[in-house]
Formats: C-alpha cells, sequence, structure tokens
C-alpha cells in the first residue's frame, strides 16, 4: 500500500481502483498451503465477507493520499446462502465506508447472463452518486456462458447497461478496456463512437423524462417547473457509519469459505456443498485457460518448442497443480513435469526444452525419485500443520 501510495501520488492520480474480489486463500490463518487463482473471484455477498471487506478498504482509504475507489467484477459462479443482492452489497460497502465506486457495465451484463441477476436492479440498489468512474467491454458467449474477454467488441446489451447507468447519473468518465486482440485503431475509433452516442442518447432521454416529469407536477400544483438538474456525481452525503471490525473468527470463517472453492477451483479437490458443481467446473478450466495464456507470453518459448501440443499439455498439467510462486515458476516446473514424464516424445523438441529448462533453473531436471521426495516432504508438511 505504501508502494501504492507513492505512485498515485507520483502520478498525480485522482483516485485509486481495485476489484471486490478475491484472487488467493489458504495460508496460517486455514492451516493450509497458500493457492493462488491468478484470476478474480467473487467474494460471497454475506454479511461475514462484508465486515472483513470493509475493514481491507478502510485501511486501504487510510494508507492512500488519494480516494478509493471499488469495482464489481464479472463471475461465473454463486456462493451458495448469499444475504445480498449486488445493489445491496455495493450499497452497504459505500454507507459503511464512503468508499467510491467504479462501475463496470460489461460486468453487470456477465453476471445477468451467468448468474440470472437484473443490472436494472442492481444499479436501482446502488448508490449511483457515489460513481467515480465506468468501465465497458466487449465479451463472448460459450454454451450458455458470458465470458469477459476485454478481447471482443462491445455488445448491444452492454451498451443498454451503460444507457440504464447514464439514465440515472453522468458518470465523471467512461473507459473502453480492450486487454487482447486488438483490432485496427478504426474500429476502436467506432466503438468509442457508438459508447458516446449511447451516453448522448441515454441523457436526453433522461432530461426530457425529467422535463415531463417536473412540468406535470407543476400542471398539477399550480407551481413553476423546475429545470431539471444535471446529474452529477458527487461525495456521499451520509458519512460511514461506525466501525465495527471483523472479529478473528468471522476472518475465519470467510477464510476457510474461499480456501475450500479455491482448492476445487486449481487443485481438483471436491466442491463444496452448495455450489454449482458444472459451474465451478467451467470456472476452472476458464482459469487454467487464463493461466496457459500467461505463460505463452511469459515465457513464449515453450509454445514455440511444443507447438499445437501446448495447449493441451498445459491444461492437462494444471489441472490439479495450483501455481505456487508466480507465472515464471509456472512455466518452469511446467517444463519441469514434461521432461521427468519424458516428453515431449520428439528428440529435437525434448532437447529443446532441456536446454531452456536448464538455462534458467539449474544443470539438470530432476529424477523421478527426486520429485516423490518432493511429494512427500509436502505432504508430510501437510499433515503436520
Amino acid at each position: 500500500l505504501a508502494d501504492l501510495a507513492e505512485r498515485a501520488e507520483a502520478l498525480g492520480s485522482p483516485l485509486v481502483t481495485e476489484h471486490i474480489a478475491f484472487v488467493r486463500a489458504g495460508g496460517p490463518l486455514t492451516a493450509s498451503a497458500t493457492l493462488e487463482a491468478g484470476h478474480l473471484l467473487p467474494v460471497p455477498r454475506t454479511r461475514d465477507a462484508l465486515r472483513v471487506l470493509c475493514e481491507n478498504i478502510r485501511i486501504a482509504q487510510d494508507a492512500l493520499p488519494v480516494p478509493l475507489a471499488v469495482e464489481n467484477i464479472a463471475a461465473l459462479i454463486t456462493w451458495p446462502g448469499e444475504e445480498m443482492s449486488e445493489g445491496q452489497f455495493l450499497a452497504e460497502l459505500v454507507e459503511r465506508t464512503g468508499v467510491r465506486l467504479l462501475i463496470d457495465v460489461a460486468n453487470l451484463h456477465t453476471n445477468h447472463v451467468n448468474r440470472g441477476e437484473d443490472p436494472a436492479k442492481a444499479l436501482d440498489e446502488l448508490p449511483v452518486e457515489a460513481i467515480a468512474y465506468v468501465h465497458v467491454a466487449g465479451g463472448v458467449e460459450r454454451d450458455g456462458v458470458w465470458h469477459d474477454t476485454h478481447a471482443h467488441p462491445v455488445t448491444r446489451p452492454v451498451l443498454d447497461v451503460l444507457a440504464e447507468l447514464r439514465s440515472r447519473v453522468a458518470p465523471p468518465g467512461v473507459l473502453l478496456e480492450r486487454d487482447d486482440d486488438f483490432p485496427p485503431a478504426s474500429e476502436l475509433a467506432g466503438e468509442l463512437t457508438v459508447i458516446r452516442e449511447t451516453l448522448t442518447i441515454a441523457a436526453g432521454a433522461a432530461t426530457a423524462t425529467a422535463t415531463a416529469t417536473a412540468t406535470a407536477t407543476a400542471t398539477a400544483t399550480g407551481e413553476p417547473a423546475a429545470l431539471p438538474v444535471a446529474l452529477v456525481p458527487s461525495e456521499p452525503s451520509v458519512p460511514p457509519v461506525p466501525h465495527r471490525p471483523p472479529t478473528d473468527a468471522t476472518r475465519e470463517r470467510l477464510a476457510l469459505r474461499q480456501a475450500a472453492l479455491l482448492s476445487a477451483l486449481v487443485a481438483g479437490t471436491p466442491v463444496p456443498e452448495g455450489f454449482d458443481t458444472r459451474r465451478v467446473r467451467v470456472q476452472s478450466r476458464a482459469l487454467a485457460a487464463k493461466r496457459a495464456d500467461v505463460i505463452a507470453k511469459v515465457a513464449p518459448e515453450l509454445p514455440g518448442i511444443l507447438g499445437s501440443g501446448y495447449r493441451p499439455a498445459f491444461l492437462s498439467y494444471a489441472a490439479n497443480r495450483p501455481m505456487r510462486a508466480g507465472y515464471r515458476r509456472d512455466a518452469l516446473d511446467f517444463a519441469e513435469h514434461l521432461l521427468i514424464d519424458g516428453r515431449p516424445e520428439d528428440p529435437v523438441a525434448r532437447r529443446e526444452l532441456t536446454f531452456w529448462w536448464q538455462e534458467r533453473a539449474g544443470s539438470r531436471p530432476p529424477r523421478r525419485a527426486t520429485r516423490l521426495v518432493r511429494r512427500a516432504r509436502a505432504a508430510l508438511v501437510g499433515i503436520g500443520r
């Protein structure tokens, strides 16, 4: 947080933003190995999670020199036993901490497709005056599941959610997110034009509605019609509620639930009770696929050496092998796994992979016996915790 605060000041940033999500679980609080998701996962919308999240937000707010805004995320899975809707959860966060909101309308659409949640209802429930920023992004639907890819054009349903938001408030800024598969500049410019047109049309409709309502009221009461007030975000008028930190038991309950879910997603353990098993498996495959994509960028030599066999080999490797120390270590572990298994079968490719591994990890890949000893030690450490 200190480094982040320093960078915010150096860049003159008007605010700092972060996602409402978790990316790792386990560790001392759960007496288990730390697991990395490699991607954003939803927190349960429960009172326990709310208390922990509020405390974390306050810690960040105290450390940052500029306001903090938190962003809603896209999700494939739903936690069992949730106690609030997305809009209610965001409203509680704002009320308790005074935090600002970064609303991603593409994520609202994603949760509509994947979780059956109504974007308009979420916008009705959250405090739109707390919105500091808006994100728009493209995605794609596969087998009834919407994937927020940031690598496809923005679709009409996402623009419709943006229009819904603009009919309620004028956001200070709207950002088009694009992370991969960049089209020609003319296509991106076209998307930006459509986004601007969507905002303009929605703003005009909102103004017309406000004017008509004011006129109708004036006609009924005999009072002069009030001019429509510009919908601009402002600081929340209600101060944060008194702080009540979460107890250790609250943090432990949440940590155990997150660890169980993440273990099912990245380590192949049983799906926790109450979750949709099919959706958890879809999320697991999505995490593995994203992991494979990142490894291909961090270590582009691997897909170069393995060719078309890279992706299926990596997905098989990742099925029950969690990432343990970042993506570069993951790439080395993957190569080591293949070499110990006598792969790739092509001797030229295997020699290239061996040289690649040796340059980065050591003199030679460990033998099978060494690997078994490592696994036994890891198991004993886990038992002793």
